[in-house]
């Protein structure tokens, strides 16, 4: 059971919240604390166990058409352990909620809240805002939004016009990026009645919209200044990975896959050097 709890919380993805959170709580406290500690380890395995748990719960009669479920992209388990992994999602979940709420102020409940939310209603009914077009990809994005900016509001920090631009920029870096991962599920989410982004907009309509946003987040990252706006060059892997697929069919667009297994790596590349723009920028305000 453990291992399909791991599974299930695809691995590959846990740093992808857990990053966000610590990053923006760390700029802002300037200090290494227990809040830090706990709630980085909540956003990096039981937010995960959550998010992909409830997906792959509710979505699992559409994933047993799907060719590439079944491994780090999307586990699909047995039904008779779905309720576990419910159950070790809420349980799991419910001791990082407490005490990050004693912890934390009104503002800081509210974000919290908002990103749970998000976790549920994206698979969850009655919501099932992933069937919703272009709704799915502002829940997704606020996925891994959503700890960034919990982080800032967790340790107090002052908003301005650079912080906006940037989480304005990470936002439409998550929707392209889950915009841009639907395009190789067309195929079987339609034969399952699924809805997405991609249904509606079609492989070649969403490739485009994904190719716009992030080079709309790499502009408005350039408008903050050093060392933030080197980050806005960091879309260029991403738009290089999409651009082979701007005009693929529908018909074809599971090979936009290649291009989504080299979206994951090029997450962990570009983590590394937002890492060390992060202690460049630490280091000038020290």
């Amino acid at each position: 059971m453990i291992r399909d709890l791991v599974a299930v919380s695809r691995p590959l993805s846990w740093i992808n919240t857990a990053y966000p959170f610590a990053a923006a709580y760390v700029l802002v406290a300037r200090e290494v604390d227990l809040v830090l500690v706990l709630g980085t380890l909540f956003f990096l395995v039981p937010y995960n166990l959550a998010m992909y748990g409830i997906n792959d719960v509710f979505d699992y009669a559409s994933d047993l058409a799907n060719p590439r479920k079944g491994g780090v992209e999307g586990a699909l388990l047995d039904p008779a352990r779905h309720r576990a992994v419910l159950v070790a999602a809420a349980l799991s979940c419910a001791p990082f909620v407490v005490f990050l709420a004693i912890a934390g102020s009104p503002w800081s409940w509210a974000v919290l809240a908002l990103s749970l939310f998000a976790v549920v209603a994206y698979s969850a009914p009655p919501f099932r805002f992933k069937e919703i077009p272009v709704l799915d990809s502002v829940t997704s994005s606020t996925h891994f939004v959503s700890p960034a900016v919990y982080g800032v509001v967790l340790a107090g920090g002052a908003w301005d016009p650079a912080l906006a631009a940037i989480l304005t920029a990470f936002f439409l870096w998550g929707m392209a990026s889950h915009a841009f991962g639907a395009v190789q599920d067309v195929v079987p989410d339609r034969e399952g009645g699924i809805s997405s982004i991609a249904t509606v907009l079609g492989a070649r309509g969403t490739v485009r919209f994904a190719v716009a946003a992030w080079a709309a987040a790499g502009i408005l990252l350039a408008t903050v200044g050093s060392p933030g706006a080197w980050a806005g060059l960091l879309v260029v892997p991403y738009l290089w990975a999409a651009w082979p697929y701007l005009n693929v069919s529908d018909a074809e667009s599971a090979r936009a896959n290649r291009g989504w297994r080299r979206f994951l790596w090029i997450n962990f590349a570009c983590g590394f050097v937002v890492t060390m723009l992060l202690i460049v920028f630490a280091i000038r305000t020290a």
